[in-house]
């Protein structure tokens, strides 16, 4: 009843339904309607220096649901308002967030300007090259260093004739689409993108900004800065890649300590015939390269996804996550946030993504 009502309420609005899957619904010639869910059902065992920790056990989770409208006024002007639902078996909770809304204006494929929250330039567009958002974040979203989605002015665009090199920067408030207060400051990230052939990306990207905090009354010592670089492949039946980050000071704009992390991700997935694929990956990353040099995170997963039909995904998935840290850093203020001495977690069971 919820949803239902949410959706009348959007469409009254804006009149539209959102473009964040290709299988939209058409209210009238220039709206759309729009969604996609991934949910998962599995057993998560987590230990954290050797006790059984309170996010163990079996249960469902519906991880994301985009609602969304698009409507579409001119050939230049359309609007967008997309809802992001979360449900977590681990807190009881569910909450809902405005993740995208915003005035674009298309005013050639090299130019096209969102106001309001929008995709970031980089998480958005690694997770087109991988493919499997549905069972896990990418590795910069997955390890909380950058945002997907944020308020502010963003441009986009692809130069040539086959589109050989794309870009988007975009200038925010940088505290994310769940936090729109404003800051003294504008964070910017930016990326460009060198396409050789068809299906195959080259990208560079970076950030630099005080992540939302450089507010009235609050002091911020340091700058969080990332650069980073993806290499992969995406076609029907194989996706291989690669993706690699540095960042300063994520965990540290408000603290007088300077820390730096790094970490890197590669991937694959191939088709088997018929709607069966096969997938893996895996993460390794320096948590803390300053204040704790032993803190590390690796990960993986590898499952087998069946296709039920274009709009519906099912996986059986392993996950294991491991992070190691130094128990003894003596002063508390001083530990990484998020960082863990000996956290180990193994998660089975099956993941899937609905869109229309």
């Amino acid at each position: 009843m919820r949803f239902r009502l949410l959706t009348y309420t959007m469409a009254a609005a804006l009149g539209s339904g959102m473009a964040h899957t290709a299988s939209a619904a058409d209210i009238d010639a220039n709206t759309q309607i729009s969604g996609k869910m991934f949910f998962d059902f599995t057993h998560f065992d987590q230990t954290d220096t050797g006790q059984q920790t309170a996010a163990s056990g079996t249960g469902l989770d519906v991880k994301r649901f985009y609602l969304g409208i698009n409507h579409t006024f001119d050939d230049v002007w359309s609007a967008n308002l997309t809802t992001d639902f979360n449900y977590s078996a681990s807190d009881g909770q569910t909450q809902v967030f405005v993740k995208k809304a915003y005035v674009q204006g298309t005013f050639d494929k090299a130019a096209v300007l969102r106001v309001g929250s929008a995709d970031m330039p980089w998480i958005p567009f690694v997770e087109s090259y991988y493919g499997y958002r549905y069972v896990e974040n990418t590795l910069i979203d997955r390890l909380k260093e950058g945002n997907s989605a944020d308020w502010g002015l963003h441009l986009g665009g692809s130069l040539g004739n086959d589109s050989t090199l794309n870009y988007a920067v975009s200038a925010v408030n940088g505290a994310g689409y769940k936090n729109p207060t404003r800051s003294s400051s504008v964070d910017i990230e930016g990326r460009v993108g060198y396409s050789p052939i068809t299906g195959m990306i080259f990208a560079i990207g970076g950030y630099s900004g005080k992540l939302g905090k450089d507010t009235q009354g609050s002091n911020t010592y340091n700058t969080a800065t990332r650069f980073d670089f993806v290499a992969a492949y995406a076609s029907k039946t194989l996706r291989l890649g690669a993706e690699y980050f540095t960042a300063d000071n994520w965990a540290n704009v408000a603290t007088p300590y300077a820390d730096k992390a790094s970490g890197w991700s590669v991937w694959g997935s191939t088709a088997l015939g018929g709607p069966w694929s096969v997938f893996a990956r895996y993460d390794d990353a320096k948590l803390s390269r300053d204040i704790d040099p032993r803190a590390r995170d690796k990960y993986f997963n590898a499952g087998l996804q069946y296709e039920v039909n274009k709009n519906f995904l099912l996986s059986a998935v392993f996950k294991h996550e491991q992070q190691d840290g130094d128990p003894h850093l003596a002063v508390p203020v001083a530990i990484p946030i998020g960082v863990h001495a000996d956290r180990r977690g193994n998660e089975i069971g099956v993941w899937g993504q609905v869109s229309f």
